[in-house]
C-alpha cells in the first residue's frame, strides 16, 4: 500500500496520462454496453466479459501474491456489485450517459475507505473537490424522466459503492503484478453472475438462444468488456492505486462523464440540456480541484514568495 504524506500530493505526469487513458476507455464504454444489451440480457453479458478476461489468461499469468480472500472479494465486487448492478440498471432503467456520471459516487467511496482503513487524511481542498462533485449529482437526482429512474440511479450508486470496496480491496493487495490480479479475481465474478442469468433471465432456454442468435457486433462488444476495459483499465487502474494515495487516484474517473455523455450523445443521440452540462461541469471542477490544486498550490507560493 503506497505511503501518505502530510504535504500536498500530485501525480506525475506520465502516470496522469495512463488515468486520463484509463477513462476514455470507460465513459465510452457506456455506449458499446447499450449497444450490447440489445443482444444480451445484463447479467449474461457481465458473466461473457469476466469468462473472457478469465479466459485464456490464467494459463498464461501466474496467481498474483496475494490472499484468496483478497481475490475473492475484489472479484465479487467489481464482477457482480459494479457491473453486474450497471449492466441491469443501464437495461432501460439509466441512460449511458447519466450511469458515467452518478458511478462517479465511487470517489466518495473510495476515499471514506482510504480514511476509515488507511487512515488516510482527508485535506480542506479535497474536502471542497467533494462538495463541488456532490452538488453535481445532486443535481442529477433531480431531474428523472423515462430515461432515468429513481431505482436506475440508486442501482448506479450502488455500483460506485462496489466500485469503492473494489479499490480499497485492490490498494491492500499492495504491489503485485496487477494484471494478474484482475485475471485471476475474474473468476470469482463468473459464477454468480451465471447463476444470477439462469435463475432470473429466462433460464438455460433464454441463455443459450442469446449465446447462438448475437450478432458480431455484440461479440465485439463482450472482447472490448473483457480486454479494453477488464484486462487494460483495471489492472492499468489498481496499479495506480498501489502506487498513490486514493484520494489523488480516485477522483480521475471524475472525467468518465465527460466521454459518456458525450460518446452517448453522438452515438445514441442523447440529449444534453442544460441541466445535464452544469452537472457534468460540476464534477469536473471537483476533479479539478481535487487533481490540480497541489501544483496550483505550489505555483502561488513560488510566486509570493
Amino acid at each position: 500500500m503506497p505511503k501518505t504524506s502530510q504535504k500536498s500530493y500530485s501525480l506525475p505526469a506520465s502516470h496522469l496520462l495512463l488515468a486520463l487513458a484509463i477513462v476514455a476507455v470507460w465513459g465510452t464504454n457506456f455506449v458499446v454496453i447499450k449497444l450490447s444489451l440489445a443482444a444480451f440480457p445484463p447479467f449474461l453479458f457481465a458473466a461473457l466479459r469476466y469468462t473472457f478476461a478469465f479466459l485464456p489468461l490464467v494459463f498464461f499469468v501466474p496467481r498474483p501474491k496475494t490472499s484468496w480472500v483478497n481475490l475473492s472479494i475484489y472479484g465479487l465486487a467489481v464482477g457482480v456489485g459494479q457491473f453486474g448492478v450497471l449492466y441491469f440498471a443501464i437495461d432501460g432503467r439509466i441512460s449511458p450517459g447519466l450511469a458515467s456520471l452518478v458511478i462517479q459516487t465511487q470517489v466518495f467511496f473510495t476515499i471514506g475507505f482510504a480514511m476509515f482503513f488507511a487512515k488516510e487524511r482527508l485535506r480542506t481542498y479535497q474536502m471542497l473537490a467533494v462538495l463541488v462533485a456532490m452538488t453535481g449529482l445532486g443535481i442529477i437526482a433531480l431531474h428523472t424522466d423515462a430515461t432515468t429512474t429513481f431505482l436506475g440511479l440508486a442501482l448506479v450508486v450502488f455500483t460506485g459503492f462496489s466500485w469503492g470496496v473494489a479499490n480499497t480491496v485492490s490498494r491492500r493487495a499492495g504491489s503485485i503484478n496487477m494484471l494478474a490480479y484482475v485475471v485471476w479475481a475474474s473468476a470469482f465474478a463468473i459464477p454468480p453472475l451465471f447463476a444470477i442469468s439462469f435463475l432470473f433471465e429466462g433460464g438455460w432456454g433464454h441463455m443459450s438462444t442469446s449465446l447462438t442468435s448475437a450478432p458480431v457486433g455484440a461479440w465485439a462488444g463482450v472482447l472490448w468488456q473483457s480486454w479494453g476495459n477488464t484486462i487494460f483499465g483495471y489492472s492499468a487502474w489498481a496499479w495506480l492505486l498501489s502506487k498513490h494515495p486514493a484520494a489523488v487516484v480516485a477522483p480521475a474517473p471524475l472525467l468518465v462523464p465527460i466521454f459518456g455523455m458525450g460518446a452517448a450523445a453522438y452515438f445514441l443521440g442523447e440529449s444534453l440540456p442544460p441541466w445535464k452540462i452544469l452537472a457534468a461541469g460540476l464534477v469536473i471542477v471537483g476533479l479539478i480541484i481535487n487533481l490540480f490544486w497541489p501544483n496550483i498550490e505550489r505555483s502561488l507560493k513560488r510566486q509570493f514568495s
